[in-house]
């Protein structure tokens, strides 16, 4: 069982969460991390890189010179590769560069930076996120609390919090649905909804 500092709307201390989950150093398992994060980026890559070979270009149908007296190697075609205008040897083709993680491995990465987080105060739990849908007034209030850069969790989807940060610089929001390891590394603090929180811990347990 951790206890873990609940916040206000306006982000001021008003009570603690009790929590099942572990949240400790122990769980900060950084190999797994990796693994999920290095995954979640080659899954975004296109793998549309296509160079010709010389059965792709076009022409080649005659012929470049005779078979003997040239003094030359014997060639077939002008798209060989050995030739200008040919066919790439070994070139990139198109791939898909998906890498596969186990449901367990997933979770596990997702303890892992919720630990993290908690370990070093930069877990944010706050009761309810309220937001006006103006930027400046959600940079002013994470500013003077020093909580950027920030990734921002809610329960559902809140088209009002979007507003309101998703022209922030060092800031990023998602519905807790879209959690992503990856997202929750790159930004140093965690702000996440009490409801958002405890969905999340929920497939942890």
């Amino acid at each position: 069982m951790t206890e873990i500092t609940l916040l206000n709307n306006k982000f001021e201390k008003s009570g603690s969460l009790k929590v099942s989950a572990d949240l400790s150093v122990e769980k900060v398992n950084v190999p797994v991390v990796h693994q999920v994060v290095k995954a979640l980026l080659a899954g975004r890559r296109q793998g549309t890189a296509m160079t010709k070979t010389k059965g792709f270009v076009s022409g080649g149908g005659k012929k470049p010179f005779k078979q003997k007296g040239t003094g030359n190697a014997r060639q077939g075609s002008t798209r060989s590769p050995l030739m200008p205008g040919g066919g790439t040897v070994f070139g990139p083709t198109p791939r898909d560069y998906t890498q596969k993680v186990n449901k367990k491995v997933a979770l596990l990465a997702i303890n892992a930076v919720i630990a993290d987080k908690f370990q070093s105060g930069k877990l944010h739990i706050v009761d309810k996120i309220e937001a006006t849908g103006k930027v400046k007034d959600m940079y002013k209030t994470l500013t003077e609390r020093n909580l950027l850069p920030a990734l921002v969790i809610t329960a559902e989807v809140n088209e009002t919090v979007n507003k309101s940060v998703r022209n922030l610089e060092r800031a990023k929001y998602a519905p807790v649905d879209g959690f992503s390891v990856y997202e929750a590394v790159k930004f140093e603090n965690l702000i996440i909804e009490k409801a958002a929180f405890e969905k999340l811990i929920s497939r942890l347990v």
